[in-house]
């Protein structure tokens, strides 16, 4: 293995939204606390901010599918938790590992594993939680299980309840806080394991890290489940959903508030429950906060933090109420809007003179999406990026030149069906599994979702009321609805194909035509 100057930290949060960083959750945190969520804005400050930014797929497996193969689900077909996706697809840990780099992984990717790769009665096929091929389990801490830290808490003592008891608030209010303590939680514990490791290995290292927080059940460790008061956090929006679409009931019933508690199966949707809710989901994300914060400052201290490549993101978003919908399974953009922040190590010089690098702080507005992130740290390590990969390095926006072909949109998909278990929505609307699915394409001005099963189509207008009001049968937008509805069907047919298809046999062998 050839030793590298540049180590890349790979952070990953689990359902956190983007307004937790700009927009109205994060303009009440810091209302009650100014230190909300500093250690995430410092890196802000010190590194690009991309505020235009979706996941393309959505639950957690589909949406960690895309961001570490960089495809869009149509094209890695992982599209639920539990679909297998293909041993054979490349990925980022292998491009690593091709180029010398330790594919760390400490968490989890979710990964449903290909049964074509296992013999039927192999344990491996009896839970989606695996890991990534290529990645090197430095610490499991996978959600559904995670032995390694039920472990320690019983080794300290704790009386660690079976499967979600170890959720259950200590405490008679759904913010009293955790059985266990702040230093104890699966944060913290995820932290100090990493901090413990990290000083062991070698120059050219990937610590991908993955946070379950602030991922439901919402209950968060003292101080943290009363950092924020519920009477201070935003409202919902939206209020209550009208149900108008056929989508919307079962998406309603699907996930209520008292899924996303443990030990209130009664609890009820009011506003004062609503915002308890919404402050727990806030102090969980700046439990995490404080915790990012540590590896932080153990690189600053180590030498390591100029050399390093950070990049910070989330696999997708949460409802939170929005629209009387909690959890991830929607078509509203809380869903997929995420955070992403990337910091360019020092030691990688502009390699065009011509143009001058993002200043720190920057904030850029274009459309991006999950599948460019590994795409981007490919590129930034100087690794080759797969042809299979339908995302674009955002290196050379960050290098400070805006590509002119840069997209003018972006897609997102999500299959809400399940071949094995009908969902609520196969059941309530006589849909089969693969009628189960719908694409949101977005502008400047719209959103687009077009669904599967021939149901009607949904149109947002941005300015007038966001995603308040389908206007898609509104007077004179049927020409709106046609543009943006080629649009989606240009991107599918350009997309579906890869980069792979540019690839011609010639007389002079394999050539790689322009995409």
């Amino acid at each position: 293995m050839t030793p590298r100057d540049t180590n890349v930290l790979f952070v990953v949060l689990d359902q956190m939204r983007a307004d937790c960083l700009h927009g109205a959750l994060a303009d009440a945190a810091l209302s009650q606390n100014p230190n909300s969520m500093s250690n995430i804005r410092a890196l802000m400050d010190d590194g690009v901010s991309f505020t235009n930014h979706v996941s393309v797929t959505s639950p957690c497996g589909p949406a960690r599918a895309s961001i570490l193969t960089g495809q869009y689900a149509m094209n890695h077909h992982s599209v639920r938790n539990g679909t297998p996706l293909a041993h054979d697809k490349p990925n980022l840990a292998r491009s690593l590992r091709a180029g010398g780099y330790q594919a760390l992984l400490y968490g989890y990717t979710d990964t449903s594993p290909d049964p074509r790769e296992y013999n039927a009665n192999d344990p491996v096929l009896t839970s989606y939680e695996q890991v990534l091929p290529g990645f090197f389990e430095a610490l499991e801490m996978r959600f559904d299980d995670s032995r390694t830290w039920r472990g320690y808490l019983a080794a300290k003592g704790y009386d660690v309840p079976s499967g979600k008891g170890i959720y259950v608030p200590d405490g008679p209010q759904p913010n009293s806080p955790a059985i266990y303590k702040a230093e104890h939680s699966d944060t913290a514990y995820l932290t100090d394991r990493l901090l413990q490791d990290l000083p062991t290995r070698g120059d050219g290292w990937c610590a991908h890290v993955t946070y379950i927080r602030p991922h439901p059940p919402f209950v968060a460790p003292a101080p943290y489940n009363t950092m924020f008061s519920a009477k201070d956090m935003p409202p919902p929006a939206g209020g209550e959903a009208s149900g108008a679409h056929p989508f919307d009931v079962p998406a309603i019933n699907y996930r209520q508030l008292s899924d996303m508690i443990v030990g209130f199966p009664d609890i009820q949707p009011t506003p004062e429950n609503i915002a308890a809710i919404r402050a727990i989901y806030m102090g969980l994300a700046n439990e995490v906060d404080h915790h990012f914060g540590r590896i932080i400052s153990y690189l600053k201290e180590s030498g390591q933090y100029e050399n390093t490549l950070i990049v910070v993101t989330a696999d997708h978003g949460e409802m939170l109420g929005d629209y009387s919908c909690w959890g991830k399974v929607s078509y509203f953009d809380a869903a997929f809007r995420t955070p992403l922040i990337i910091r360019l190590p020092d030691n990688r010089g502009n390699d065009d003179a011509s143009t001058t690098p993002l200043a720190a702080g920057s904030r850029v507005s274009l459309p991006t999406e999950s599948i460019d992130i590994t795409p981007t740290i490919l590129d930034v390590l100087g690794l080759d990026i797969p042809d299979s990969m339908d995302g674009r390095s955002l290196l050379p926006i960050l290098a400070g030149t805006q590509p002119d072909d840069w997209r003018r949109y972006s897609v997102s998909e999500l299959d809400f069906g399940d071949p094995v278990n009908p969902t609520i929505w196969q059941r309530e609307l006589g849909l089969s599994s693969a009628e189960c699915n719908l694409t949101i394409l977005r502008t400047d001005t719209h959103n687009l979702i077009h669904f599967g099963g021939e149901l009607p189509q949904i149109l947002f207008d941005h300015k007038a009321n966001a995603e308040g009001i389908d206007i898609s049968d509104a007077p004179g937008s049927d020409a709106l609805r046609l543009g943006h509805s080629e649009m989606l069907l240009s991107h599918k047919m350009i997309h579906s194909r890869g980069l792979f298809s540019q690839t011609m046999i010639t007389e002079s062998g394999a050539v790689r035509g322009e995409f």
